[in-house]
């Protein structure tokens, strides 16, 4: 029995020595992958810096490039310290492993990979305004989970990146110029090249609208109380302050301009169309009359009149032959 012993251990060690110079070589690939990981890492957070990330989105975009270059190094490191583990192997395990933790963490791992594609794409940068979902303000950080927006009103709201890369959005900013207008109505008795004069005066002397483009006063169609007409102009920056001070001053000086130029500006007005009901032609769509008779025709009577009328010739026939 003891020399059985003996003899095991003898194996274990042959076998210890056998493996010692890959194990050994293993972790010396292993720390110098774990120098080209902190390169990598480095280099990645740069670049991400460099193309406008914030400083944390940087640094997380690196942590994730640095753990995955960490795996690799893992993965090389042990095939060459367990000769008899594969490759193959150790990617059969990751990849049961994955598929697991892709069900446990599916949402996260969704927002994830889309917070890395919108810091590669960069459909929008921090500071740029957006509107998505009923929501509208400006950016304020990307992260890797979600994105950072500060409302007009001075609200903090996270946006799910997932949403932002797979729904509509509206990059208020994207462009360095803006076009607004407003709708307006003229009176039916003015005339609409006298409007657009006045209109367009009015827009190219109000601070913060832009000649170039020109300001514009278009008829869109003919109101119930006047001319239908909209004003458009653009301006420059795009940013919703401008947007909302320059559209202030361009309502004020196209009212006060049109008032003083005498074009009415009208209130909507409707036209009430009295109809008595008890009218003897009353379900008669050629002899009924809408609010006043046709011209020519006679005033249709009230049924209590043509009843009464009825019964009186009734009661004097000669009275109904005369009529």
């Amino acid at each position: 029995m003891f020399n059985e012993a003996l003899d095991r251990l003898q194996t274990l060690g042959s076998s210890a020595a056998a493996i010692f110079p890959g194990l050994l070589l293993g972790i010396v690939v292993f720390a110098i992958g774990l120098l080209l990981v902190r390169g990598v890492r480095a280099g990645v957070t740069r670049a991400a810096a460099l193309r406008e990330a914030s400083a944390s989105s940087a640094a997380v975009l690196g942590r994730i490039a640095g753990g995955v270059a960490t795996l690799v190094v893992f993965l090389i490191a042990a095939s060459i310290a367990f000769p008899s583990v594969s490759a193959a192997d150790l990617f059969n395990l990751l990849g049961i492993g994955g598929v697991a933790i892709g069900f446990a963490f599916r949402d996260v791992l969704q927002n994830l990979l889309a917070g890395i594609l919108i810091l590669l794409t960069r459909p929008f940068r921090i500071g740029d305004q957006i509107s998505q979902g009923g929501q509208e303000g400006t950016v304020e950080d990307i992260w890797v989970r979600a994105t950072v927006l500060r409302t007009y009103d001075n609200r903090r709201i996270l946006i799910p990146n997932a949403s932002l890369f797979t729904d509509k959005i509206e990059v208020i900013t994207a462009y360095e110029q803006r076009r607004l207008q407003f709708p307006l109505t003229i009176g039916n008795g003015d005339e609409i090249r006298q409007a657009r004069v006045v209109i367009v005066d009015a827009l190219r002397s109000t601070p913060g609208i832009l000649v170039n483009p020109e300001p514009e006063a278009l008829v869109t169609g003919l109101g119930n109380s006047g001319v239908d007409m909209v004003a458009r102009f653009w301006i420059d920056p795009p940013r919703r302050r401008e947007a909302v001070d320059a559209l202030d001053g361009a309502v004020e000086a196209v009212k006060n301009a049109l008032t003083e130029a005498g074009i009415d500006l009208p209130f909507p007005t409707s036209q009430v169309l009295w109809h008595d009901q008890t009218e003897d032609t009353d379900g008669d769509r050629i002899g009924q009359r809408e609010g006043w008779p046709a011209a020519g025709r006679r005033v249709p009577r009230p049924r209590w009149q043509a009843a009464i009328d009825t019964r009186s010739n009734d009661a004097h026939p000669q009275n109904a032959h005369k009529g």
